[in-house]
């Protein structure tokens, strides 16, 4: 399968990552994405139906802690270092969304 990639496309992405990209640069990125695309789709061959969904290579073999239940910091000493304490305790961040 050939993934098809239109100029309008990759610059819809670059206008989502807020990149400014030369013709060069578009053209680059398009043939880039679509060998990416490509490779994504060889992957949908490969045969999964014995892997369970929650396989990890490393899952066999870590050691994991277990849960300790320890005292966490008071809330004053949390906020003492904070520049701009909230008066009800919380933290208070700059709006970051919209």
């Amino acid at each position: 399968m050939s993934t098809r990639l239109t100029r309008a496309d990759v610059e819809r992405i670059a206008a989502l990552a807020h990149l400014d990209l030369t013709a060069d640069e578009t053209a680059l990125f398009a043939k880039q994405l679509a060998q990416i695309l490509e490779y994504a789709e060889r992957l949908r061959e490969v045969d999964t139906a014995q892997v369970s969904a929650t396989w990890h290579p490393s899952a066999a073999s870590a050691a994991l802690r277990d849960d300790v239940r320890r005292p966490s910091l008071a809330r004053e000493d949390a906020l003492a270092g904070a520049p701009d304490a909230a008066p009800d305790g919380l933290f208070r961040v700059p709006k970051v969304i919209g």
